[in-house]
C-alpha cells in the first residue's frame, strides 16, 4: 500500500544533498541516489510531502533506505485511535499502581499476572483501576505473558508496557501517528530514567546516560544493520494484525530483538520516536544492575540461531579489516599498510561517486567514517564481546596489552565527553567497563551453553557506496 496523501518526511541528519539537489547521499548502508528532473522539485528544504504517486514512491524509497524519517509532528492523527494496554507483571504491585495511574481509565487495560508470589496484591491494584486481570498458573516470562494478553485484545492497536515504566496517553497518541504509514508495525518511544532514580548512587547516574534501553535522541528506523538495530518492548505501540504469532515464548531474554527482526524480515517497519518518552525505573544497585546486564548478553546465542546474519558483534568490509589488522600488528609496516588500505578504499568509493561535485572529497569523508566505525567496533570486541580472550592475551603479550588499554581508555574519554554524565570520569569509566564485562560474560555463557561461536564471530561484507536513480 502506498503512503497516503499528506504524509511528510524530512531527510535524516546524516543525509547530504549534493549538486544543488540533483543527488542524495546517505542511508544505511550508504547510498547515492540521483534524482530525476521530475523528482527534484518534490524535495523542498529537506522536506517532502506526499501529494501524488510520484512523491509517494520517492518518500517510500527514502524511508526504506534510511535517508529520511517521518515528520511525526506533521503527520495526521490516527483515524481509529482505539488501543488496549497489556501489562505483564510479577509481584511489582506498587510500580503497577504507578503505571495504571498515569495511563488513566479511558482505554482498556489487561494486566497479566505471570505467576506472582503474592497475587493478591496485583489483583487488588488491577481491581482498583478497573483493569482486566489474567492470572497465569505458571511463570511464562515476558514473551508468554505478553502473548496471553495479546490474545484478549480486540482493538486495532496494542500497547505493551512493563510494570516498571511510566507512560502517559499523550505519548501513545503521538506514536499512533506513525501508523499512517501502512507498513509500520510498531512504534517505540525513547526510554529514559524515572525522575529521581539517577540521584540514587553512581550506577543510577551512569544508567541515566548509558541505559541499554535508551536508543538516543534522534528518530530512526529500527532495522538490523543500522545504528538502531533493535528496540525494547518495555513500552511499544503495535498494530495487532501485524504481530501474528506475537513474541517467541521460548525466549526469556531477547524476545523484543527477535520480534523486531522478524518484522523486518517480513517487510514491516518499526519506528523509533524520541520526541516522546517513557520513564523506566532503572536498576541502581550494583549487584542487580550487573546481573541484568549479564542476562541481556545471554540472549545472544538463541538470537544467533534464529538470525545469524544480524547478530555479529562487528560488521567489517575487507578494506577496513585490513586497516584494523595492520594497526593491531603494531609493526613498522603497520601505518603504511593501513594508509594503503585507506587510500585504495577512498579511490574505489570516489569512482562510484563519479559525476558528483568533488567525488574525492566526499569519498575521503566516507572512508574516514568507515575507518572510525571499524576502530570503534574493534574496541568493542576487545573490551566487550571478546574481553575474556583479551584478558588472556594481556597476560602474555605486550601488544595486546597496549591495544586493549588504548581501546578501553579512548572509549571512556570519547563516550564521557559525549554523554555529559553527572558523574566523575573515574566512576564513569569503571561503570563503563563493568557494563561491557557483564554483557560480554552473558554472551560467553550463552555461547558455551549453545556450543556455538556464532554470536562471537564478526561478519565480513563487501560494503561500499551503492548508486541508483529515482523512478519518479
Amino acid at each position: 500500500m502506498p503512503l497516503p496523501h499528506g504524509f511528510v518526511v524530512t531527510l535524516d541528519r546524516h543525509t547530504r544533498v549534493l549538486d544543488e539537489g540533483r543527488a542524495l547521499l546517505g542511508g544505511f548502508p550508504t547510498r547515492l541516489i540521483r534524482l530525476t528532473p521530475r523528482a527534484r522539485p518534490l524535495l523542498y528544504d529537506r522536506t517532502l510531502r506526499v501529494t501524488n504517486r510520484a512523491s509517494a514512491l520517492l518518500a517510500d524509497r527514502l524511508l526504506e533506505c534510511g535517508m529520511a524519517v517521518p515528520a511525526v509532528e506533521r503527520l495526521p492523527l490516527c483515524p481509529d485511535p482505539r488501543w488496549t494496554v497489556v501489562v505483564p507483571v510479577r509481584d511489582r504491585a506498587r510500580p503497577l499502581d504507578r503505571l495504571l495511574t498515569a495511563l488513566g481509565t479511558h482505554h482498556p487495560v489487561v494486566v497479566v499476572d505471570d505467576a506472582s508470589r503474592h497475587p493478591g496484591q496485583v489483583a487488588a491494584v488491577a481491581a482498583k483501576h478497573g483493569a482486566r486481570l489474567v492470572e497465569l498458573p505458571a511463570n511464562l516470562g515476558p514473551a508468554g505473558a505478553r502473548n496471553a494478553g495479546l490474545r484478549l485484545v480486540t482493538t486495532p492497536y496494542v500497547v505493551f508496557a512493563d510494570s516498571d515504566v511510566v507512560v502517559d496517553p499523550d505519548t501513545i497518541t503521538t506514536l499512533l501517528r506513525h501508523f499512517a504509514d501502512p507498513r509500520v508495525a510498531m512504534a517505540v518511544p525513547r526510554i529514559t530514567g524515572l525522575p529521581g532514580t539517577a540521584a540514587r548512587g553512581w550506577i543510577g547516574r551512569y544508567e541515566e546516560v548509558r541505559s541499554s534501553l535508551d536508543l538516543g535522541r534522534h528518530p530512526a528506523a529500527v532495522c538490523p544493520g543500522t545504528p538502531v538495530s533493535w528496540a525494547s518492548t518495555a513500552c511499544v505501540v503495535a498494530r495487532v494484525d501485524a504481530l501474528r504469532d506475537g513474541f517467541d515464548e521460548s525466549l526469556r531474554v531477547g524476545e523484543d530483538v527477535d520480534l523486531c527482526w522478524r518484522l523486518a524480515e517480513n517487510g514491516r517497519r518499526v519506528r523509533y520516536e524520541p520526541s516522546v518518552e517513557a520513564a523506566h525505573e532503572h536498576r541502581v544497585r550494583l549487584g542487580d544492575w550487573f546481573t541484568r546486564k549479564v542476562a541481556y548478553g545471554t540472549g545472544a546465542d538463541p538470537l544467533a540461531r534464529r538470525h545469524p546474519e544480524f547478530i555479529a558483534p562487528a560488521v567489517l568490509a575487507p578494506w577496513n579489516t585490513a586497516l584494523v589488522v595492520a594497526l593491531l600488528a603494531q609493526r613498522r609496516w603497520s601505518l603504511p599498510a593501513a594508509g594503503a588500505a585507506f587510500g585504495v578504499a577512498t579511490v574505489t568509493i570516489a569512482r562510484k561517486l563519479d559525476g558528483t561535485g568533488h567525488p574525492y572529497r566526499l569519498a575521503l569523508r566516507l572512508t574516514a567514517n568507515g575507518a572510525v566505525s571499524a576502530l570503534s567496533q574493534t574496541s568493542a570486541l576487545l573490551t566487550r564481546h571478546w574481553w575474556p580472550l583479551a584478558a588472556l592475551g594481556c597476560a602474555v603479550s605486550s601488544r595486546v596489552r597496549r591495544a586493549t588499554a588504548v581501546a578501553a581508555l579512548t572509549d571512556i574519554a570519547l563516550e564521557y565527553r559525549k554523554d555529559e554524565a553527572a558523574l566523575d570520569p573515574v566512576r564513569y569509566g569503571v561503570a563503563r567497563r563493568l557494563d561491557d564485562i557483564a554483557y560480554g560474560t552473558g554472551v560467553w555463557f550463552s555461547a558455551l551453553r549453545g556450543r556455538s561461536t556464532k554470536a562471537l564471530r564478526p561478519r565480513l561484507v563487501r560494503r561500499g557506496v551503492s548508486t541508483g536513480r529515482t523512478r519518479p
